[in-house]
């Protein structure tokens, strides 16, 4: 059964901001993989922050590759001429991330009405509000909002 999955991915970067800490921990980055029958369709990600190329072997672990970029990345330019223009403008407004629109992609070409992307999300103490898009039909989109109250024990 072929299924897509966001997952983390970590890198052996770490963020400026950590780089004074002691033991500062690695950068990790968001990727979408396409899971067929159990198995990771591997692929290659670009770091977002320091641009080093990884193949994404498992969900969540991948090894670096020795090239400083390959002209094989799936881009967000790729995927916008794939699909219908109204989602585009949806997913271009609210600045998504390019794992975001492939999975807008895949729910398209698989035809997995129902299911969604998320648009935005905000954190406000323990709440968590956010936006996203489902996808019903090729043409129909719905966008809609959502609260989380994170329960503390």
């Amino acid at each position: 059964m072929l299924s897509g999955q966001k997952h983390l991915v970590k890198c052996r970067c770490v963020l400026q901001q950590y780089k004074k800490l002691k033991d500062p921990p690695n950068h990790q980055f968001v990727v979408f993989s396409i899971i067929d029958s159990d198995v990771v369709k591997h692929k290659h990600a670009q770091c977002t922050n320091c641009g080093v190329i990884h193949r994404v072997t498992e969900i969540s672990r991948s090894d670096i590759v020795a090239k400083e970029a390959m002209s094989t990345i799936v881009t967000i330019d790729d995927i916008k001429q794939s699909i219908p223009q109204r989602l585009a403008d949806l997913l271009e407004v609210n600045k998504c991330d390019l794992p975001s629109w492939e999975l807008a992609q895949f729910i398209l070409e698989n035809k997995r009405w129902g299911e969604f992307v998320v648009l935005t999300t905000e954190r406000d103490g323990n709440t968590t509000q956010g936006k996203y898009v489902s996808i019903l039909s090729e043409t129909m989109f719905k966008v809609e909002t959502f609260t989380r109250e994170e329960v503390l024990s």
